[in-house]
This record gives structure tokens, C-alpha cells and sequence, in this order.
């Protein structure tokens, strides 16, 4: 159901020029009688027929027939599943590098023009250091025999996944070792992920539906080990904790959220951190703080820090990565454990999708009105959504001001973003 009603079915079939692309990555074009229409796998100067699936009153999405003209920014999407497979894990294959660059800077501005309600230019973007293999960790869903990534827009289908070229290789090479090996998964698995840590240790987690035993991870693991690709083992009941079943007998939380393009998660934090200017001294906020890289961060600059994390996993492990000296950590909701902080000079803030929450915004305008403890001076927003950080800074207009915006291409090849924001107070 879209914003203008139900959506009815309308097989109509009619020529559209692609302006741009949308949240999400879809081509958007306009339709004869004026609605905007979303189609997908377009690129920016294409004309396309194309068969309208869903009309509604203000907008429609339809699928592309047939190209009439295609745009200069498309290329041959390298990926064997991309287009024979419709795969959703990637939506901008078809874009070279340089269009799709573009395409999520304008995706920045857009989001803060027309839900921000800035006058926002679009901001520079950080270019990934590569291209293609860069994921840490993949997760694909099984459906009987088959075991992949969703289709895209229909995520009832997958497809057998035989390579992605957005991983790592070492994921891949273990996946062509598990593929081989897939009738050792439990029968009720529903998902396997695959994760490579920091170190080059390989994980692979497989959430079952109940908690029927893996019975073949033994088996499994000797496999793999013999394959060349050794990897510890995860097993995650339904309802349950997931729990290592081989290869580790000191378990490393693999289950704790870490930035899956490790290299540009660094460069983020590395400008988040030096977009406070000197901190020496001072106290600073580490809100939705993880496993503590940021922390760590800012204690080497010199400040004293207040993290705060609601996965008690993730703040065990920052815990035993150290510093203690300086560092006073919280497990807990953001929104909860804000009125029991110190005051603090600044904070840097990294949500996640669904953004801060009206509860955090509400809260830091409310401590603009106690002198006794106001908010924090310069709030740093790392956010992977544009629309919630539009969202989030007009709930905060009241009490600050966007001074600085800096995209990162973080995702290539999707229409995911990365974004930092300096606001100061007013």
C-alpha cells in the first residue's frame, strides 16, 4: 500500500525517461498522466518501455521491457547472478563506478531537502578503496535445497547463490566448501552467515528453527578444515543464544554487530573524531558505541569518554580490548541511560538503521533549557540512512545547526550510504 491508497494491478505498457535514481535504487522516471514511476535496474538517461505493475494515486512501479536508449553511465554487470538471478543483494551493478558515486550524494541531498527541510548541496563523497570484495560477512537464507540471497522486491524467493562479488575472498572460499558440504546443515537451518573477524578467523552461523541439535558440525568442520578454509561454528536455536559447537573453545562473539567494510568503517571514525577538533581533556559521549572502536578513538586523542551500548556483548568485548583508564562504560538504551551522564563537551552518535529515536532528539532539545547540564556543544552523526538523519535533524533544528556533511561509499555496488554530520549548537 503506497502513500496515495491501495495499489491496483494495471498492465500498461509506455515509454519512460530515467532522471534519476531513488532510495533504495530504483530508476525514477514520470509516467504519461504525471505520476512518478520507480523502476528498477535503470539507470539516469535511459528510455525504457516499460510494463507499469502497480499504479497507485500519486506514484507507480513498473519493470523494464524493453531499452530504447541507454544511458552512458551503464556497464555489464559483472556478477553471474545480478541479472539471470535478480538478485537484491546489489542494486547498482549496471552503473559504472563514477555514476553510481553521484547517485548516492544526490540520494544525501535529496533526503535532507525534502525531510530535513535543508537548503543541503550535495555533499562530497569518500570513494571506497575498492570496488568489489570488500564484505566481512554475508548472510543467506535456505529454503529447502536451496540456500542464497532474496530475489529483488520478492522476498518470499531466493536463488542458489554460487559466488558474490562483493565479498571477501576467503568468504567465498568457504562458501564453495560449505556448498559442498550443505547436507551436513541441520534440516530446520533458516539462515547461514558467514563472517570473517579482524584477525582472518572465519565464522559461520546457522540459525535453525527450534533447536534442533547440529549433529553434523563435527563432521562439518573436519570438512572444511581438510578444504583449506577452517572455521569456527555457530549454531543459534530459535529464541535462543547462539553458541560455538566447534573450532573454539573460547567463543568469539560473532554475533556482535561490526562494520562489514572494515577499512572505510575505519576512515569514518578516523574524521568523526577529527571532526570534534582537539579534545584533550575533555569529556566526550560515545553513544551506540559497539565494540568500542570509537571509544578507543577518542581515548588516544586525549579524552575522557562515556560510552554507551545496549548489547551487553559488544561492551564485555570493549571491555576486554581495554582502555580502562578514562572510560566509563554503559550497557543500556541510549534513551535511558542519557540522564545519568555526565556533562560533556561533545558526542559522536551512530545509530542504527532507525536513527536516533524521538526520545534521544526530545532529550537532548530539553537539556538546551538547563543551564545546569546542557547538551553536549558539537553532536557527530555517523549514519547509514539518510532519511532518518534528515529525519533526526529537523527534530534537532531547534538546538543545532548542520556545519559540515561528508558521505562514504561504504556499500559499492548498492544504493547504501554512509554519511557523517557536524552539527553545532545554537
Amino acid at each position: 500500500m503506497g502513500p496515495g491508497g491501495p495499489a491496483r494491478r494495471a498492465p500498461v505498457s509506455e515509454a519512460v525517461r530515467i532522471r534519476a535514481i531513488a532510495a533504495g535504487g530504483d530508476g525514477v522516471g514520470t509516467l504519461g498522466d504525471g505520476r512518478t514511476v520507480f523502476v528498477s535496474r535503470t539507470a539516469p538517461g535511459d528510455l525504457a518501455e516499460v510494463t507499469v505493475l502497480t499504479l497507485a494515486k500519486r506514484f507507480a512501479r513498473a519493470r523494464i521491457d524493453r531499452l530504447v536508449e541507454s544511458s552512458p553511465d551503464r556497464v555489464a554487470p559483472p556478477c553471474h547472478h545480478y541479472e539471470k538471478d535478480d538478485c537484491g543483494g546489489c542494486q547498482l551493478q549496471h552503473l559504472h563506478a563514477d555514476a553510481q558515486r553521484t547517485a548516492r550524494r544526490r540520494l544525501v541531498a535529496d533526503a535532507l531537502q525534502r525531510i530535513g527541510r535543508l537548503d543541503a548541496a550535495e555533499p562530497p563523497l569518500e570513494p571506497s578503496d575498492r570496488e568489489w570484495e570488500y564484505r566481512t560477512k554475508i548472510s543467506l537464507a535456505v529454503r529447502g535445497s536451496l540456500i542464497g540471497y532474496h530475489k529483488a522486491g520478492r522476498p518470499d524467493q531466493i536463488f542458489d547463490l554460487r559466488r558474490c562479488p562483493i565479498a571477501r575472498p576467503e568468504i567465498n572460499r568457504l562458501w564453495t566448501a560449505l556448498r559442498a558440504n550443505r547436507r551436513l546443515f541441520p534440516r530446520n537451518t533458516t539462515h547461514v552467515v558467514l563472517r570473517v573477524d579482524r584477525e582472518g578467523g572465519a565464522h559461520v552461523i546457522v540459525r535453525v528453527k527450534g533447536a534442533e541439535v547440529w549433529l553434523g558440525a563435527r563432521e562439518m568442520g573436519e570438512n572444511l578444515a581438510r578444504a583449506g578454509v577452517p572455521a569456527v561454528l555457530w549454531w543459534e536455536p530459535e529464541g535462543g543464544a547462539a553458541r560455538t559447537v566447534y573450532g573454539a573453545r573460547e567463543a568469539y562473539p560473532a554475533m556482535v554487530f561490526e562494520q562489514v567494510h572494515p577499512s572505510m568503517g575505519d576512515r569514518i571514525r578516523e574524521y568523526a573524531v577529527a571532526s570534534l577538533g582537539p579534545i584533550a581533556g575533555k569529556h566526550v559521549w560515545d553513544l551506540y558505541a559497539g565494540i568500542g572502536e570509537t571509544t578507543l578513538a577518542l581515548t588516544a586523542a586525549g579524552a575522557t569518554v562515556e560510552s554507551v551500548e545496549v548489547d551487553r556483548r559488544a561492551v564485555s568485548l570493549a571491555q576486554a580490548r581495554g582502555p580502562g583508564a578514562g572510560v566509563t562504560r554503559h550497557a543500556g538504551r541510549v534513551e535511558d541511560v542519557l540522564p545519568r551522564l555526565c556533562a560533556a563537551h561533545a558526542m559522536i552518535v551512530n545509530p542504527p538503521r532507525a536513527g536516533l529515536g524521538e526520545e534521544v532528539t526530545n532529550w537532548l532539545g530539553m537539556q538546551f533549557s538547563k543551564p545546569e547540564s546542557p547538551a553536549p556543544g558539537t553532536l557527530i552523526y555517523i549514519s547509514c540512512d539518510p532519511a532518518t538523519l534528515a529525519r533526526d535533524i529537523a527534530r534537532l533544528r531547534t538546538c543545532y545547526r548542520v556545519r559540515d556533511l561528508r558521505a562514504f561509499d561504504l556499500f559499492p555496488q548498492t544504493a547504501q550510504v554512509e554519511t557523517v554530520a557536524r552539527l553545532e549548537a545554537l
